[in-house]
């Protein structure tokens, strides 16, 4: 009987307990998974292996992204009367440094008066000692003006606004030119005849300033400027997309009032006074032409004969 009894404890203890429940699990199987997708779009079906094949390839075809321009460099403008005309005239500013404790004279007020009517301009004072380490030690008067980087545009950019307007792309490009003030002087002439930008290279030759800027006269800020590694590869490209290059030389073929390819897509190439084209620069260019100088002077200041072929392409295109 014992042996029995304990047969009988041994099978009692052996049964499972309570269960949890399956909490909707088997409800939830049951139910529908909507409509079944389309073999394309499931995985590890052959259409759609073929659908992500025809995908990538497509993505391969695309043209990569084309980056922004260069960037400038930040600027200092440093003096009084510097700093008051360049805010006068409209020159880019992140913020004003004035000096500790300064004599406010009436140069000082007006400067305070037009950044403040910017509005976005930050205003900072600061001690002598600091503004003579920013400086470099230059004659600051107690104001600096600190000018942002100019963002400069892609050369393509300059031919996509004119395509965008249904308007043949004019554009003027600066072999050598080194002055600020001539390069404001341009893309204030550039603006005004109707052309599209201005190009220059990196190395030795003028950026946008905080001069160029004010040569300018307001049109920097809606007359692109494009920077390039490399001039001749420039017009070169510019030549692949069907544009006309033409250099102005003093001892060019042709007179800038008989060349009609200005009347059509065109870029003009401007040298420096001294030495004008360079020689591959030159080579490069479709046509080479001079302007007339019955009073027997040597070479005009190259904003003067940009803004002069400039008002012959656009008397064409009238």
């Amino acid at each position: 009987m014992a042996g029995n009894s304990q047969r009988r404890n041994r099978r009692t203890s052996n049964k499972k307990g309570a269960q949890v429940g399956s909490g909707g699990q088997r409800r939830r199987g049951l139910e529908g998974k909507g409509p079944t997708p389309p073999a394309s779009e499931r995985k590890g079906h052959k259409k759609n292996r073929v659908a992500g094949a025809q995908a990538r390839q497509a993505a391969a075809r695309r043209p990569a992204p084309r980056r922004g321009g260069a960037k400038g460099t930040s600027e200092m403008v440093v003096g009084r009367n510097p700093v008051y005309e360049a805010l006068r005239d409209g020159v880019p500013a992140v913020t004003l440094y004035v000096q500790q404790y300064i004599d406010n004279d009436e140069r000082v007020r007006e400067a305070l008066q037009l950044a403040g009517q910017r509005g976005n301009i930050n205003l900072m004072e600061a001690p002598r000692p600091e503004l003579d380490r920013m400086t470099n030690g230059l004659n600051h008067q107690g104001l600096v003006l600190q000018v942002p980087p100019y963002e400069y545009a892609h050369p393509e950019d300059l031919t996509s606004a004119a395509y965008d307007a249904n308007e043949d792309p004019l554009i003027v490009a600066l072999d050598g030119v080194t002055d600020p003030r001539n390069l404001g002087a341009i893309v204030r002439s550039v603006s005004a005849f109707g052309g599209h930008g201005v190009v220059v290279p990196e190395r030795r030759a003028a950026g946008m300033t905080a001069g160029a800027w004010k040569s300018s006269a307001g049109t920097a800020a809606r007359t692109p400027v494009s920077r390039v590694t490399n001039l001749t590869r420039a017009l070169e490209s510019y030549q692949k997309a069907g544009i006309t290059v033409v250099g102005l030389a003093a001892d060019g073929e042709h007179e800038v009032q008989d060349l009609e390819a200005l009347g059509g897509p065109v870029v003009i190439v401007i040298g420096s006074e001294g030495k004008g084209l360079g020689r591959l620069v030159g080579e490069t260019c479709d046509y080479r032409v001079r302007i007339p100088m019955p009073g027997g002077a040597e070479s005009l200041n190259a904003g003067v004969a940009a803004g002069i072929v400039l008002y012959e392409a656009a008397r064409r295109r009238a």
